[in-house]
C-alpha cells in the first residue's frame, strides 16, 4: 500500500494535497507497470474507430480527432523491415486521409532507433506528453467530495450539454468526436451542474484493473475552485467497486497548471510519450 503523506499549508477547493511515496515492494503499484503494457491499457480506453496491428505497432485512425486515436502506437518492432513498416502506415493513412503521425512512448525497447529512422525521413518530433500514474487510494483520499459542490451525473453517453462543455484544444469538438468517445464498453460520461449551470465535465473508463481520466474540463468562471479534483473524485469513486486499483492520464507537459493540479493530488509522471510527423 502505497504511503499518503498530507502536506501541510493552503489546499485547492478543500481537497488535501498529497505527497505519495510509492512503494516499489507492492506489485500493484502503478509505477511498476512496464511502459509497454500500460500504453496497451491507455490505447484500450481511448481508440480509434479504425484499428490494425501491424507487429507491435497500433495503427490507430478515428476521423482526425485526437492523436492518441490518429497514430501508430509504437510498442515494439513491427515485424517487418523498417521500409515495408513505413509503407504499409503511409498506404493505412491515406485509406483514412489522415497525415502519417507515429506515438513514440520513451522506455519501449527499440524506439531510439525508429527515431533516428524517422528523422532521417522528414519526421520531426512534438513536445513530451506526460502519462501520469497514481493509485486509486492516494486518489479517493485525494479528492473526497467537496463541500457546496454537487455530485456528478454520470451516463454512460455524453449528453448535448456534456459535448458542449468538453473543450477539445481550447474550442468545439468536431463532429467525429463522438464516435471516438463512445468507441469503449467500460467508458463514463461526468457531468457537474446546478441550477441549468454546467460547472464541468470529465470521462472516465475502466480498462484491466486501471482507470483512464480524459476530456476534464472545468466551466471558466469555475476553475480554482475544486471542481476539477471534484470530477476526477467521483470518477474514481465510480471505478472503486470495480476492481480498480490505479489511475492513469494524460497531459501536455507544457501544460504547467493541469501538471501541477495533478502532482497536488498524488499524481506521478510513469513516463513520457511524443508524436512524430
Amino acid at each position: 500500500m502505497p504511503v499518503i503523506l498530507p502536506v501541510p499549508g493552503p489546499t485547492l477547493g478543500r481537497c488535501p494535497t498529497i505527497r505519495r511515496v510509492p512503494d516499489p515492494r507492492n506489485p500493484d503499484e502503478p509505477t511498476q507497470i512496464s511502459v509497454a503494457e500500460l500504453e496497451r491499457i491507455a490505447a484500450l480506453g481511448w481508440r480509434g474507430t479504425s484499428e490494425r496491428w501491424l507487429g507491435d505497432w497500433l495503427l490507430r485512425a478515428g476521423g482526425g480527432f485526437t492523436g492518441r486515436a490518429n497514430s501508430a502506437l509504437v510498442l515494439g518492432p513491427p515485424g517487418r523491415a523498417t521500409d515495408d513498416a513505413l509503407a504499409e502506415v503511409s498506404d493505412f493513412y491515406a485509406g483514412h486521409r489522415l497525415p502519417v503521425r507515429f506515438s513514440v512512448p520513451q522506455g519501449v525497447p527499440g524506439v531510439d532507433r525508429l527515431a533516428g529512422a524517422l528523422h532521417d525521413r522528414g519526421f520531426r518530433e512534438g513536445g513530451p506528453v506526460l502519462v501520469m500514474v497514481a493509485s486509486l487510494a492516494t486518489v479517493l483520499a485525494a479528492c473526497p467530495p467537496p463541500p457546496g459542490v454537487p455530485a456528478a451525473t454520470l451516463s454512460d453517453t455524453p449528453s448535448a450539454a456534456w459535448l458542449v462543455g468538453y473543450r477539445y484544444r481550447g474550442g468545439a469538438m468536431p463532429a467525429s468526436g463522438v464516435a471516438v468517445l463512445t468507441n469503449s464498453d467500460h467508458a463514463v460520461f461526468a457531468e457537474i451542474a446546478a441550477d441549468g449551470e454546467q460547472w464541468a465535465v470529465g470521462r472516465g473508463v475502466v480498462e484491466r484493473g486501471w482507470l483512464g481520466v480524459a476530456a476534464v474540463t472545468v466551466a471558466e468562471h469555475r476553475r480554482r475552485s475544486g471542481v476539477g479534483s471534484a470530477v476526477l473524485g467521483d470518477l474514481a469513486r465510480w471505478a472503486a467497486p470495480q476492481g480498480v486499483h490505479a489511475v492513469y492520464l494524460q497531459v501536455d507537459a507544457a501544460n504547467e497548471p493541469a501538471v501541477a493540479l495533478y502532482q497536488r493530488r498524488g499524481f506521478v509522471t510513469h513516463h513520457r510519450y511524443a508524436y512524430w510527423a
